[in-house]
């Protein structure tokens, strides 16, 4: 096969080339949330009562409860003070830009995605790590002449799968106001208290402003975004024409978020216990970078990808972000594996790491 795989079958914990079965290790649905079942039949319900789309807007005259609902839950779910969907996590995230674009002087933290960038001049740099980021900002901070700063980051490497510490909070100066924008698309859903993301997670600071904007498409598998954020926000978001002129989320996908709290609670329960299970039967665990409870494993050797493919296992391995970059290759495992695909990964995993090279 190309480095490209073309299929028309929606990959779950296998994916069918060319009528060839092939374990399935890739992608970001990591709750396998778009093949489970219990989920797809709320779903039917949610367009039973709702239609496959509502084409209006939020300012409607008309408001469908399903909306307020929602983010009334996410609010108590994550611990912030209100929230607020939309159609996408890419225009969340746009949404939020331009709505506080002006008010501060923006710094980028490497990693950042396009969804959170003013313009494609906020690309920050690919090679610079987030710990020499944090340390520059400390010391750099100070000094500057700006009153307000709004600084955007992720909550983790999902690319490297590295996990990001954020006490530095507390040693931003006080005599200065902060926004600390922070994108949890790939941590929301799977870290945190009960898969809730970051946000209750990260220091309250009197001088530090928080907000998180999620894709709700990842591990929820909703084709949604999410802010987070205080009242004041959320209500001047709602006051932006991107959000009052753009369709809002599918309801029947917030329906099926409102009434399966326990199908999200058993497939994070079983994700953590396939991860845990895999790193058991690694022999060589060093090969990997991952971090506790997250279904990511990076890896440095990117012949293991080829080697997989011939035994008829496809995990991710790509060049980013350019194509001139060296490949990005990394196990990515989901809730609808089984014990016998992680069996025969890591079997073949642990015969690839002990052949000479």
């Amino acid at each position: 096969m190309s480095d490209h795989v073309h299929t028309d079958h929606l990959p779950g914990r296998t994916l069918l080339v060319d009528g060839v079965e092939y374990l399935y290790c890739s992608g970001t649905s990591y709750l396998g949330i778009s093949c489970n079942e219990a989920f797809r039949e709320r779903l039917v319900e949610g367009m039973l009562r709702y239609g496959t789309n509502y084409s209006s807007s939020r300012r409607s005259n008309l408001q469908l409860k399903v909306y307020e609902e929602a983010e009334s839950y996410l609010a108590a779910y994550t611990g912030a003070e209100a929230a607020l969907t939309m159609s996408s996590g890419f225009l969340a995230g746009q949404t939020l830009i331009q709505t506080l674009h002006g008010s501060g002087h923006f710094l980028y933290a490497p990693g950042t995605h396009p969804a959170v960038w003013r313009s494609p001049a906020d690309a920050p740099d690919a090679t610079q790590e987030f710990e020499e980021w944090v340390e520059w900002l400390l010391q750099e901070v100070p000094a500057m002449p700006e009153q307000h700063i709004v600084l955007v980051c992720n909550s983790l490497d999902p690319l490297q799968a590295r996990n990001y510490s954020f006490s530095w909070i507390t040693a931003l100066p006080s005599e200065k106001q902060f926004t600390l924008l922070i994108d949890d698309s790939h941590g929301f859903g799977v870290t945190g208290v009960n898969g809730a993301g970051i946000y209750s997670q990260l220091p309250q600071m009197p001088h530090v402003r928080l907000i998180v904007v999620s894709s709700f498409g990842k591990a929820f598998g909703i084709p949604a975004g999410v802010i987070l954020g205080d009242r004041q926000l959320i209500a001047q978001l709602q006051a932006s024409p991107y959000f009052g002129g753009a369709s809002p989320a599918v309801p029947a996908y917030l329906y099926a978020f409102n009434h399966c709290e326990k199908v999200f609670v058993e497939a994070r329960q079983k994700l953590f216990y396939s991860i845990a299970y895999f790193q058991e039967r690694l022999e060589r665990p060093e090969m990997f970078n991952f971090f506790d409870h997250y279904p990511v494993f990076s890896t440095h050797r990117e012949d293991l990808c080829a080697y997989l493919q011939q035994h008829k296992v496809l995990i991710s391995s790509f060049r980013y972000p350019t194509p001139a970059h060296e490949p990005i290759t990394r196990v990515i495992l989901n809730s609808l594996h089984t014990r016998e695909d992680l069996q025969r990964l890591t079997d073949l995993i642990n015969n690839f790491s002990s052949a000479p090279t």
